[in-house]
C-alpha cells in the first residue's frame, strides 16, 4: 500500500495540518503490506522460534521412543583362559596342553514387564512434548493478539490527538480573529500555542508508546511489525459458563495427565526391578592342536535379595513423585480457576468502565465544550474554561480508546485461554 493510499484512510482533518504529526514513525513502514489481527497470528503460529524449538521436542521424544523396548545390544567377549602363573612355562600363552584362545557372545534380556513399562513411559513422553507445545502455541497466539490490540489502540488514539491538531490551529485563528475584532485579552493569543505544545507532549508520548507496542509485536511476527495495520480485532463473544468449560482442558492441566502416565510407567518400572533379569552367553575355545575345542553354554541372572535397601526405595521414590504430580496439578487448576475469575471480573469491570465513558462522560465533556465555546464567543466566558474545557474532551476521548483497547486485550486473554479450549473459534 502506497503512503497516499493509507493517508487515504485517515481522517480528512488529520491530513491536513496534522499528518506530519501523526504519521511520524509511519512513512517508514507505509509501503509494507498491511498487517491484519488474522494475518499476525498466522505469521506468529507459523514461524515462532519457540514453537520450532518444541516441534523439535517432539520428534527428539518420537525417536528415543523407537529403541525403548528393544533389547540391550549384544556383547562380543574375547580372551585366554588357563594361562600357567607358574612354572617353566608361567606366562606362556604357547602352553598347548592348558591355555585356550575364547571368543564369545554373550546377550542380556532385561525381564519382560521392565520393558514394557520402559516403552510406556516413552511413548507418554511423546504426549508430554505435545502438550507443551500445545500451551506454547496458546502462549503464542495469545501475546501476538494482545501485542497487535495494544498498538491498534496507540494507533486510534494518535488518530483522534492528529485530529485536534488541525481542530487547535482552527481554534487559534479563530482567537486572532476576536482580538482582531477588538474582543478578549492579548494574553488569549499564547493560550491556543500552549496547547499545541501540550497536545505534541502527548503525541511524543503516544509515538513512543506505539514503538514499545511495535517491538512487542515483533517478538511474534518479526519484521512484520513494522506493517500498517489494517481492520479490527475480532469481537469475542465472552460467556462465563464457556470460559468455566474451557477451564479443565487448559493446555497446562491437561498437560498433567500424560506426565502422570510417565510417572505410573516408571513406578511400574522400579517395580519390575523385583524381577530378575537373564543373560545368555556362548563361547567358542581353541587349544592346541593335539586336543580338541571346546564349547561353552552359561546362562546369568539377577538376585534382587535385598528389596529393603535396592528396589523399595525406588518404588517409594516415583510414588511420592506421582502424588507431588497429583497435588500440583490440583495447585495449578485452584490457580488458573482464581486467574479466569479474576480476569473475567476485570473485563466486567472494563465493560461498565467503557459504557460510562462513552455514554456518559464523552457526551459531558462534549457538550461542556460547546457551552463553554458559546460563553467565550458571547464574551460571558473566559478563554481559560474553554481551553480546560477542551482538555476535558481530549482526556475523555483518548481514555475511552484506551478502555476499549483494555477490554479487547482482556477479550483475548480469556479467550485463547479458556474459550477456545471448549470449542469456540475466532
Amino acid at each position: 500500500m502506497s503512503f497516499s493510499e493509507l493517508a487515504a484512510l485517515l481522517p480528512r482533518a488529520a491530513c491536513h495540518a496534522a499528518a506530519p504529526a501523526l504519521l511520524v514513525g509511519v512513512a517508514a513502514t507505509a509501503l509494507a503490506d498491511p498487517l491484519s489481527f488474522d494475518d499476525a497470528l498466522v505469521l506468529a503460529l507459523r514461524n515462532a522460534p519457540v514453537l520450532t524449538a518444541y516441534a523439535a521436542q517432539i520428534d527428539a521424544a518420537r525417536q528415543s521412543a523407537i529403541p525403548a523396548a528393544e533389547l540391550p545390544d549384544p556383547r562380543l567377549t574375547l580372551g585366554v583362559e588357563s594361562v600357567p602363573v607358574e612354572g617353566p612355562n608361567r606366562y606362556s600363552l604357547t602352553d598347548e596342553a592348558m591355555t585356550m584362545t575364547r571368543v564369545g557372545v554373550m546377550q542380556e534380556f532385561p525381564n519382560l514387564a521392565k520393558r514394557k513399562a520402559r516403552a510406556q513411559a516413552a511413548r507418554w513422553r511423546v504426549d508430554v512434548a505435545e502438550a507443551e507445545l500445545d500451551l506454547a502455541r496458546l502462549n503464542v497466539a495469545r501475546g501476538t493478539a494482545i501485542a497487535w490490540i495494544a498498538r491498534h489502540s496507540i494507533e486510534h488514539q494518535l488518530a483522534r490527538l492528529g485530529e485536534l491538531v488541525n481542530e487547535n490551529r482552527l481554534f487559534e485563528a479563530a482567537v486572532r480573529a476576536r482580538l482582531a475584532g477588538g474582543k478578549g485579552m492579548t494574553a488569549d493569543i499564547v493560550m491556543p500555542r500552549r496547547e499545541a505544545a501540550l497536545i505534541e507532549d502527548r503525541l511524543d508520548e503516544l509515538r513512543a508508546s506505539r514503538s514499545q507496542a511495535m517491538a512487542s509485536l515483533r517478538r511474534w511476527v518479526g519484521e512484520a511489525a513494522e506493517a500498517p495495520l489494517q481492520g479490527d480485532p475480532p469481537d469475542w463473544p465472552i460467556a462465563r459458563d464457556t470460559l468455566v468449560q474451557g477451564l479443565r482442558r487448559h493446555p497446562q492441566l491437561l498437560a498433567f495427565d500424560p506426565k502422570g502416565k510417565v510417572l505410573d510407567a516408571e513406578i511400574a518400572e522400579a517395580q519390575a526391578e523385583k524381577r530378575p533379569d537373564w543373560a545368555i552367553e556362548l563361547a567358542y575355545q581353541k587349544r592346541g592342536e593335539q586336543f580338541g575345542d571346546m564349547a561353552m553354554l552359561q546362562f546369568s541372572f539377577d538376585l534382587p535379595v535385598f528389596p529393603g535397601s535396592r528396589q523399595d526405595p525406588m518404588i517409594a521414590a516415583r510414588l511420592a513423585e506421582r502424588a507431588g504430580l497429583d497435588a500440583e496439578r490440583e495447585a495449578a487448576l485452584r490457580e488458573q480457576a482464581a486467574a479466569l475469575d479474576s480476569e473475567l471480573a476485570d473485563y466486567e469491570r472494563l465493560g461498565n468502565v467503557l459504557r460510562r465513558q462513552n455514554e456518559v462522560l464523552v457526551p459531558l465533556a462534549r457538550e461542556k465544550v460547546d457551552l463553554a465555546m458559546a460563553d467565550w464567543r458571547g464574551g460571558r466566558g473566559s478563554l481559560a474554561d474553554l481551553i480546560a474545557a477542551r482538555r476535558e474532551r481530549i482526556d475523555a476521548e483518548l481514555k475511552a480508546i484506551q478502555l476499549a483497547g483494555a477490554r479487547l486485550q482482556m477479550a483475548a486473554r480469556l479467550h485463547y485461554s479458556y474459550a477456545e479450549q471448549a470449542g469456540e473459534q475466532p
